[in-house]
């Protein structure tokens, strides 16, 4: 199938068009002919919001069946594109979430900063961070969770990622919202108290936190960037 430009699988009005074009483009050029014929089949499918099979719409399909059609590496893109393409609604993403494998839930946490305007996904956020799932953590703390989660879940969501050892570049914006945190700060100097009390050694992450809480650094550069749609499709194994 001849595929027209990706930017027509962007959704109609939706500001990050170009980023999930961007997105389309990189993943199209890593995919063989049958993976990108799907791929381009099952976007086609969501753009036009096909009647439900059953309970659930035949793009809801096509997300269960990324890994296998475009390979477990190429699957949090191709999964990711579906939902924007979609236009899925909050309804939408918490089916998906709430009833998907971790894979796809990592591609609804990655998808969330450019569907949910306001703060209604957080649940799934705050669900993706009581696991124990390093990935889901990853995912869970990307730019959706800098623009809305509250400074106390904030705060604890970087301590999970420094307990569970997710690296602090997976917390999109911690410069900007680490600077000047004095509350974070107390909490970070607590575990590493508590840490080198027990004979542990302390994770080098929570120093380059603890850093960026001073109130006379200059908070620079940000992590996981709001205008980035999602994985780049080489994310790894399916879980």
């Amino acid at each position: 199938m001849n595929h027209p430009h990706p930017s027509n699988h962007a959704p109609a009005g939706d500001t990050s068009s170009p980023a999930v074009a961007e997105l389309y483009a990189r993943l199209n050029t890593h995919l063989g002919g049958a993976a990108r014929a799907w791929l381009d089949q099952a976007l086609d499918e969501a753009a036009a919001h096909p009647g439900a099979h059953g309970p659930i719409s035949v793009w809801e399909l096509r997300i269960a069946e990324a890994g296998r059609r475009c390979g477990p590496e190429h699957a949090d893109a191709a999964r990711v594109l579906l939902l924007h393409t979609a236009r899925a609604d909050m309804n939408a993403l918490t089916r998906v979430y709430r009833q998907g494998t971790a894979a796809e839930r990592r591609a609804v946490l990655h998808a969330l900063p450019h569907l949910v305007a306001g703060p209604d996904a957080l649940p799934l956020v705050e669900d993706a961070l009581r696991t124990n799932d390093t990935r889901l953590v990853a995912a869970a703390v990307g730019p959706y969770a800098a623009r809305h989660l509250d400074p106390h879940n904030w705060r604890h969501a970087v301590l999970k990622c420094l307990f569970t050892g997710v690296p602090v570049e997976e917390v999109a914006e911690l410069p900007r919202r680490a600077h000047a945190d004095a509350e974070l700060a107390r909490m970070l100097a607590d575990y590493a108290d508590e840490r080198t009390a027990a004979g542990r050694p302390v994770p080098e992450d929570l120093h380059r936190v603890l850093t960026l809480t001073d109130p006379t650094a200059t908070p620079t550069g940000t992590s996981g960037s709001p205008g980035s749609p999602g994985p780049s499709g080489t994310s790894g194994k399916e879980s």
